[in-house]
């Protein structure tokens, strides 16, 4: 085992919740000094995007077929529209003074440190250059030009984190939940583009100093040293014109080295009370170097229907984390509860399509208040050798008995669990007055050893997840809440799991909703068309 494989093992012992013990994290929360939930650019030029809040046609359900949606063109409004649909905001919030934005991809928290950039090589949709999206202000901030002839005409959208506003309020463990948004991230930019009839293609084979490099990312000068952003991933934007050919490296890289770069970071917040280097210790420690090319073939989505179909676009801009959960709610009808199942299911339709490995996390099921399904703890293997892997590995009290099912699922126990997964969770509601909860296992010593950036990717497939989990929860007419509080080793203690070969590494909660009538709600970008007076 490498080094680098042996510090990250390290850092996700050192990370873990324990029953008796929580992760290093702040005393206290420093809350006139929390990171701007807005990262600007200062000496950039800004092109707005037209005005936000635009419908598509576009069904949820018909998400599932996405070759059969009508491609819309490629040209600004729609550009903005698929950085709305994947990044903007949904929503404001107000609780008497406090108000803050709600956005369509999910955050820890609602910290937000994932950041956007579009990459154009096409100067008939948008001039050669490298933007940053404001998502308060729904416009671009140009950091670069550069002349792209000679590239094939493309539009590539790349993530980055910014690991100190996770880190501010969740210390040592804000690694972990940043790469949770990247996957979160990456599965909106998928759904967004099936909206629009586009296909969102990974380039995993990219490594981060390349991505950094393309991003101006590494321009040190540019960053205000403790806000800095880290490159996570790069994507290219196929909107059905033609094909775009094999995507070069070397030839962007060539085009980029003569570019003209523009601006600096406004800082995020001032004080920087607590410090965290082990989280730039382990981003060191997993950064990603150049890989082979990898892509899927993925088998046709075969799903139940939606039973609370509406366009696509409204969804997406409705998704909410819920706070709190009905405990006594009619039961969540059998056909939606397996309907949420069958779509984690590996299949060509987003976010599936804009994934490129086999299926590394499979689930665990804390089942309270399903019509027709005896409540207990169950397992969904997601590929067809992880039950056979996973299996020997736990107690040998359950029973691993096949429930009758359109896939192949596994009751373990049955019986009230509801207060097992409270208890996992950090003692949080949420997890048992729901429908169902779920914890996210990962084989993770084999893929941690091989290669130490996989450590950021199963947190990824983990965020992908909790993307779907959330649509289709809204599609099922409830809501869903990622938890990313949990007590490692006693849930791994609960399953029988002895070492690192398996990990649990997010955990999820799908249930009615209990709304709060002191919180108030306003429209997303209201504040645009406002006075000065009343921007937010």
């Amino acid at each position: 085992m490498s080094d680098d494989s042996q510090q990250v093992l390290a850092y996700h012992q050192r990370t873990k919740h324990q029953l008796n013990a929580y992760a290093k994290g702040p005393a206290s929360l420093d809350w006139d000094d929390q990171p701007s939930p807005f990262r600007r650019f200062d000496g950039c030029e800004t092109l707005a995007l037209p005005q936000p809040g635009a419908e598509l046609d576009c069904k949820f359900a018909e998400l599932d077929a996405p070759g059969l949606i009508p491609v819309q063109p490629l040209n600004v409004s729609n550009l903005g529209l698929l950085l709305e649909l994947s990044f903007g905001l949904s929503a404001w919030k107000q609780f008497g003074p406090d108000r803050w934005a709600l956005r369509c991809n999910p955050s820890s928290g609602n910290l937000h440190p994932t950041e956007a950039y579009l990459l154009s090589t096409a100067p008939e949709v948008l001039a050669p250059g490298v933007y940053h999206y404001v998502s308060h202000d729904h416009h671009l901030e140009r950091r670069c030009r550069f002349d792209a002839a000679g590239l094939p005409a493309c539009l590539y959208v790349g993530l980055s984190s910014v690991h100190w506003r996770e880190a501010w309020k969740y210390g040592e463990r804000a690694f972990r939940y940043c790469q949770h948004d990247i996957g979160h991230a990456l599965a909106a930019l998928s759904y967004a583009a099936a909206c629009l009839g586009w296909h969102v293609e990974l380039l995993s084979e990219t490594g981060d100093a390349e991505i950094g490099a393309w991003l101006g990312l590494d321009r040190d000068g540019d960053f205000v040293a403790d806000e800095r952003e880290t490159p996570d991933l790069l994507c290219r934007i196929d909107t059905g014109a033609g094909s775009e050919g094999e995507f070069s490296g070397p030839a962007l890289s060539q085009a980029l080295q003569s570019a003209e770069w523009f601006g600096s970071t406004k800082r995020l917040s001032g004080r920087h009370f607590y410090r965290w280097p082990i989280i730039d210790q382990v981003a060191e420690h997993t950064l990603k170097p150049a890989t082979l090319r990898e892509r899927l073939e993925l088998p046709a989505a075969s799903l139940p229907a939606v039973s609370h179909d509406q366009l696509a676009s409204r969804l997406i801009r409705q998704r909410r984390s819920a706070q709190h959960f009905n405990g006594k709610s009619a039961p969540l009808p059998l056909t939606d509860f397996y309907r949420i199942l069958a779509a984690l299911l590996p299949a060509a339709k987003p976010p599936f399509t804009a994934w490129n490995w086999p299926a590394q996390v499979h689930l665990v099921l804390f089942v309270h208040r399903v019509d027709g399904l005896e409540p207990g703890l169950y397992f969904l293997p997601r590929s067809t050798e992880a039950l056979a892997e996973i299996r020997p590995a736990c107690s040998t009290d359950y029973n691993w008995q096949r429930i009758d099912a359109p896939f192949e699922w596994y009751r373990l126990q049955a019986g009230n669990v509801r207060q097992a997964a409270k208890t996992l969770s950090c003692h949080q509601p949420i997890a048992s007055d729901s429908a169902f909860s779920l914890g996210i296992l990962a084989r993770f010593a084999d893929n941690v050893s091989a290669e130490a950036w996989r450590y950021r990717r199963l947190f990824w497939e983990c965020g992908l997840l909790g993307q779907i989990l959330y649509l289709e929860a809204e599609a099922a007419g409830v809501r869903g809440t990622g938890i990313g509080c949990f007590f490692d080793d006693a849930v791994h203690g609960v399953l029988g799991l002895k070492d690192n070969d398996w990990q649990s590494l997010y955990h999820f909660t799908v249930g009615e909703p209990l709304d709060d009538s002191r919180l108030q709600t306003f429209p997303a970008y209201a504040h645009l068309n406002s006075s000065a007076s009343d921007t937010v």
